[in-house]
């Protein structure tokens, strides 16, 4: 029993001098921490953060616009033959616009079979249930055109629906290659954000001493969209004749984030 009791005391005293070894570690970081802290507070470090804005304005320089061809038959080859024609004359007619092959691109390409529901007819009181009978195929096709010569947008969209097309939709103007404008607009936002932190340390009392974080946001500027859904007989009554289709300008926009080291 006594040298239980006296190994149960040499377990007690070395749990107590770790936790005091443990005790006076924490203090010891946490002094230090304080005192960092405390210089540089005395230090006079002050992070201060500005956000720029820069902005570009340009006349879009290319449009697009998407249209449909759909056919319908009894048999899939005859829906696809039909559908084939119509598309064939619709881009013969665009290369002779002077659209460029690679500025056509098909969206997507469908050929479905087509049902009916058709009721059985009751027999002494009994009614069958009703069957689903095929009852033809339809070719479904969206292509979209990227259009170079803005001035001949309208000519284009009433020429692809004298020709077949089902619908044209989702008209755009926008600017071929931003990076160029997108620059422009970032470096504005810099010097914005450079004015911003000159004003504010002004103001402060402070000096600038360097830039400590830069972070951009993602310029984005507005599309001009312009939806045009119209049957065939529609194009035949309301679009014998090019419509204007004004273009507008888009906006190109950067925001950027700096923060500064002042003193």
């Amino acid at each position: 029993m006594e040298s239980q009791s006296i190994w149960r005391t040499g377990y007690i005293k070395l749990l107590v001098g770790a936790l005091l070894v443990v005790s006076i570690a924490a203090a010891a970081a946490y002094t230090n921490l304080a005192w960092s802290q405390a210089n540089s507070w005395i230090d006079g470090s002050v992070i201060i953060t500005v956000v720029g804005k820069g902005e570009v304005v340009a006349l879009p320089d290319i449009g697009s616009f998407t249209f449909g061809v759909q056919a319908e038959a009894e048999d899939a080859a005859t829906a696809q033959a039909q559908s084939a024609q119509a598309m064939n004359e619709i881009l013969a007619y665009l290369a002779g616009a002077g659209v460029a092959e690679n500025d056509i691109k098909t969206d997507n390409y469908n050929l479905n079979p087509q049902y009916r529901w058709e009721e059985r007819v009751c027999i002494s009181g009994f009614c069958p249930g009703g069957e689903q009978i095929l009852d033809g195929y339809q070719v479904s096709q969206n292509v979209t055109v990227k259009v170079r010569n803005l001035d001949a947008s309208g000519a284009l969209i009433s020429g692809v629906g004298e020709r077949g097309a089902t619908n044209v939709s989702s008209l755009e103007f926008t600017i071929d290659d931003p990076a160029n404008l997108q620059a422009q607009a970032r470096t504005a936002a810099i010097a914005d954000a450079k004015a911003k932190s000159e004003q504010l340390a002004k103001d402060l009392g402070v000096r600038i001493v360097k830039m400590t974080s830069f972070w951009e946001e993602d310029g984005q500027y507005p599309i001009q969209p312009m939806y045009m859904e119209r049957s065939m007989m529609a194009f035949d009554v309301e679009m014998s004749s090019a419509p204007p289709l004004p273009v507008g300008e888009n906006k190109i926009t950067s925001r950027v984030n700096i923060s500064y080291e002042v003193k």
